[in-house]
């Protein structure tokens, strides 16, 4: 049974593909200081999958303390590191915080990595790192263009760290960066969701919290952008395909089907979906009417970007099996979940 270290692992995504991980076979092990995730999320997975995950509480940016705890680790055969400051607006009103944080935490996996002599190692990656593209669909070629924020700029150095590190290895290493679009959604037991201690920042569960009455409504910025109705369009899948294509990865590195030393691919539904369209299916899949305000356009926004996916449906046999109306019906009970684990 290969061990796998997921850092960020109490984290929304990292949660959801320690479940994914562990149903698959892997035995895991986790580094999660709770910065931006809650301990409950580990009693969470444990209800769902049966097992308990060891759980460091260490601050990877904090190299000192890191290599300390090597030893208690053990053997590790990969890595899937998730741990990052994430917020696009606090990095713009903490950009020293956000750089030191991310960029150190990928620098010092990396010696962990050639320490220990890690083989396996996946990125929590973005499709921010594309910035202001005016390609569409993205592919994973897309060069980089400028980002509108700290933590997109982070994501970027990241990567370019990460590719500088491969072209200094031998075959014995396979790195793997997955660019994720628009993740939302819950795991269908909606014992485990999205940030439960935390107040959203993106439309889905912004869109949740409006139905609660958290908030008094849901903010539309902009509809006059050149799209079919006028709001932005975006990518959303579901967090559960999104974990899959950790494990599904790293399987890939596993097995020696990765040829380059790093490879990338982009991680969506492969196709847009609208502000207000987002709305119309929440309030369908529901029978719930959401109040909206229609407001201005905020700096920044692209009026859409969508991924192109054909990569990672034939390399890695990955395909979204999950719809809008899967996020939308999951991210609704997880709202209505939310107060009885918090």
């Amino acid at each position: 049974m290969s061990r796998i270290l997921v850092t960020g692992a109490c984290g929304y995504i990292g949660s959801h593909t320690l479940v994914d991980l562990i149903q698959s076979g892997f035995e895991v092990v986790s580094i999660d200081n709770f910065t931006q995730s809650q301990p409950v999320v580990l009693e969470q997975v444990r209800q769902i999958t049966g097992q308990r995950v060891q759980n460091f509480n260490v601050d990877l940016a904090d190299k000192k303390t890191l290599f300390s705890i090597l030893p208690e680790l053990g053997k590790i055969d990969g890595i899937i590191h998730f741990a990052a400051l994430k917020f696009v607006a606090e990095s713009v009103e903490k950009p020293l915080e956000y750089y030191h944080n991310n960029i150190n935490c990928m620098l010092h996996l990396l010696e962990m990595v050639n320490l220990l002599q890690i083989p396996y190692f996946i990125f929590s990656s973005s499709c921010t790192v594309y910035g202001n593209s005016n390609q569409l669909p993205v592919t994973e070629d897309s060069e980089f263009h400028a980002t509108g924020s700290p933590y997109g700029r982070t994501k970027q150095m990241c990567e370019w760290i990460l590719k500088d590190f491969c072209a200094s290895q031998k075959n014995h290493f396979k790195a793997i960066s997955l660019r994720y679009f628009n993740p939302a959604g819950a795991h269908p037991s909606i014992l485990l969701g999205e940030s439960p201690g935390s107040k959203a920042q993106n439309l889905i569960p912004a869109i949740t919290e409006t139905a609660i009455g958290i908030r008094p409504e849901i903010i539309v910025y902009g509809t006059d952008y050149d799209t079919r109705d006028g709001s932005c369009i975006r990518d959303y899948v579901h967090v559960s395909d999104l974990a899959k294509a950790h494990t599904l990865a790293l399987q890939f590195a596993m097995r020696g089907n990765q040829i380059q030393t790093l490879e990338v691919f982009n991680l969506g539904m492969g196709q847009g979906v609208s502000v207000l369209e987002a709305i119309h299916a929440f309030e369908h899949e529901t029978g719930i009417k959401l109040p909206i305000f229609y407001g201005p356009r905020r700096a920044g926004d692209l009026p859409a970007i969508y991924a192109d996916i054909h990569k990672v449906k034939t390399l890695l046999h990955w395909s979204p099996e999950l719809n809008i109306k899967d996020i939308m019906r999951t991210a609704w009970l997880w709202e209505q979940k939310k107060k009885s684990v918090i």
